[in-house]
């Protein structure tokens, strides 16, 4: 049985090598994130931080279209509390760019590259959210919330004193 204890232990390893999408309880290893205005969100934030909502998404995605304002609205009401950070799968980052600015999101995006897809494995749909607290996964959809449950992710929002 200490083989298969063993085997168990090397399972979010195994997830991050091979690739499939991750779940609620996976840990995070966050590295340092170079947003799409060039500014870096640095991994201590994202670890130690408040609680990150993850969204991976597309210019090109209507899904992520309709949800994207509900987002904004999110990361409004729980600036401070709540980290909102999008990470586009474009392979263009000046679309990525270009539709942050035009659309007037002011949450923190970047292109989602290897990093993304250790962090959260293989893509299962369009668009994904993960909430990751102190680097663990607590809440994984995928697919488009409606705009109620994109606002109950609020419930994630904690004020820490240290």
């Amino acid at each position: 049985m200490a083989g298969l204890a063993g085997l168990a232990a090397f399972a979010p390893a195994a997830r991050a090598a091979r690739g499939p999408a991750a779940r609620v309880g996976d840990r995070v290893v966050w590295r340092d994130v170079t947003l799409l205005d060039g500014t870096t969100l640095p991994a201590s934030l994202l670890e130690r931080g408040p609680p990150v909502v993850v969204e991976l998404w597309a210019t090109w995605c209507p899904f992520c279209k309709r949800q994207n304002p509900h987002l904004q609205a999110l990361a409004d009401r729980h600036r401070g509390t709540l980290t909102v950070l999008a990470l586009a799968i474009d392979k263009d980052p000046d679309k990525a760019r270009a539709y942050m600015k035009d659309h007037g999101y002011t949450f923190p995006a970047a292109m989602a590259g290897s990093d993304a897809e250790r962090w959260f494995g293989k893509r299962e749909g369009l668009p994904e959210i993960y909430v990751v607290d102190r680097g663990r996964i607590v809440f994984r959809e995928i697919g488009e919330m409606f705009p109620e449950d994109v606002a109950a992710l609020g419930r994630y929002a904690v004020r820490r004193t240290g």
